[in-house]
């Protein structure tokens, strides 16, 4: 913003508010304390608009958000292949002593989406040995 573009007029603030702008505005690297009470009406207006939030985060937090989530992918990513080798060993086990014929898979298939359905993920070996034990 030009100089000759400026209008003066009188700012009503309390004094703790003040004094953070004569202690901040030399950190902020601005000229005068106008020019910093002037970008933080800018940075506020911008922040409540929400045009582009991104913008109000500091590079640096925003990065190290982006590696933290980064980093816990990976991680989930290794467990759930780890998962998946050791589910496969046991059903290959298993399968390699059941004599379970199609039909009865396929049922068995539809129950166990159904449980996991219903328990949102959370199927105990308990709740499974009482259903193969007809209970």
């Amino acid at each position: 913003m030009a100089e000759e573009n400026k209008k003066k007029f009188p700012l009503w603030m309390h004094p703790e508010t003040q004094k953070q702008v004569k202690e901040w505005y030399k950190k902020d690297n601005c000229s005068s304390q106008s020019e910093f009470i002037e970008k933080a009406i800018l940075f506020y207006c911008g922040y409540i608009s929400a045009e582009n939030s991104m913008k109000f985060l500091p590079t640096a937090i925003t990065s190290a958000m982006a590696g933290v989530v980064e980093s816990s992918e990976n991680r989930m990513a290794r467990l759930l292949f780890k998962l998946a080798v050791e589910m496969s060993m046991m059903m290959n086990i298993i399968a390699s002593n059941a004599e379970i014929n199609e039909t009865l898979l396929q049922r068995l298939r539809g129950k166990c989406v159904s449980d996991v359905k219903k328990s949102i993920g959370s199927v105990t070996f308990e709740d499974v040995v009482k259903f193969q034990n007809g209970e």
